[in-house]
């Protein structure tokens, strides 16, 4: 958890400039272009589900993906890397934040559209079912993408053919800049998916220890061959809907109540209450994030930037050569 909240909160930072370390360029430009989809106060739900995955088990993000992608192993340098658009990124310096993505690790992408991801997973999990694989497939999304037709059709997809598939909704109670509340009819995520006949069940996605323990039986249902499943993961998002996004829609004493409940912080309570704990090893864990994310934003202010060459590779080609 500390690792994404460091992460992210270096690459706001980059893509902002500003007189910190991590902010402009030479010429006067950010680090980092264009807005960042952040995390920030929802780690304990890709932290605690991911924790349960192995290295050929798939995973398909969000917009607000960097916290999946870290849980799931990727290469800390190499994300950095590709948010500051260099050649040594995960995608070559083309995808950036919105489309982050690593296959060597099992991670299909993050993906710009709304609930796209879903029917993304589905495949994926079916590709594992027909190939008997040992893995399973875990797709994140958030609360706006319940009422967007690719989560119905995902889900009935996904229980038809028995998929090995885990859905996690991380219900941040915002979609982009307005409450989901009053847009979404019924009991949510876990509701609608109780209606297709997949188990769910509800989550406070701000304790990482109650979401490492639901998700960790969710997954070995999904892994016995139970079919789909579903984690509703009630979380907060602290942050604005984008980086540049000051959020001045929201009650501030909704927010201020939510800071109340950071997953770190409850966290270190948790453990400081148990008996022989040390705050030294707490406080050992921050600044080895710390120092991971300022080496990695070093890196990635001196690597190289792609050929103009590569502008043309991992493009589609019809073979007629009109696109050229």
């Amino acid at each position: 958890m500390v690792r994404i909240r460091a992460f992210e909160n270096a690459a706001e930072l980059a893509s902002q400039g500003g007189v910190s370390a991590y902010g402009k360029a030479a010429d006067g430009s950010a680090r980092v272009r264009g807005p960042l989809h952040l995390s920030t106060g929802q780690e304990a739900v890709p932290a605690g589900v991911c924790a349960h995955l192995h290295p050929d088990d798939y995973l398909t993000s969000t917009h607000r993906g960097h916290g999946h992608t870290l849980a799931k192993g990727a290469d800390m340098q190499h994300m950095m890397d590709e948010l500051f658009g260099k050649a040594s990124g995960s995608n070559g310096g083309k995808g950036g934040s919105m489309h982050i993505a690593d296959f060597s690790v099992g991670m299909l992408g993050a993906n710009g559209v709304v609930g796209a991801g879903l029917p993304i997973a589905v495949g994926a999990a079916h590709a594992q079912k027909l190939q008997q694989r040992a893995g399973i497939t875990v797709c994140f999304f958030g609360d706006g993408a319940i009422n967007r037709g690719p989560f119905l059709e995902s889900l009935n997809w996904a229980r038809v053919y028995q998929l090995p598939v885990l859905f996690v909704c991380e219900d941040n109670r915002w979609s982009a800049t307005t409450a989901s509340g009053p847009m979404t009819a019924g009991a949510g995520a876990s509701a609608r998916a109780l209606s297709l006949d997949i188990a769910a069940e509800k989550v406070d996605g701000n304790d990482v220890l109650a979401v490492h323990a639901c998700a960790g039986a969710l997954v070995q249902q999904v892994r016995a061959g139970s079919g789909p499943r579903l984690l509703h993961a009630m979380t907060y998002r602290v942050k604005g809907h984008v980086s540049v996004d000051m959020a001045a829609y929201r009650d501030p004493q909704e927010l201020q109540a939510a800071l109340q409940t950071d997953p770190i912080a409850r966290a270190r309570r948790a453990y400081l209450a148990l008996p022989g704990t040390n705050p030294a090893q707490l406080d050992a864990l921050d600044r080895a994030a710390q120092d991971e994310v300022a080496a990695a934003v070093a890196h990635a202010e001196g690597a190289a930037w792609p050929m103009a060459e590569s502008a043309f590779t991992d493009v589609q080609t019809v073979g007629a050569g009109q696109w050229r």
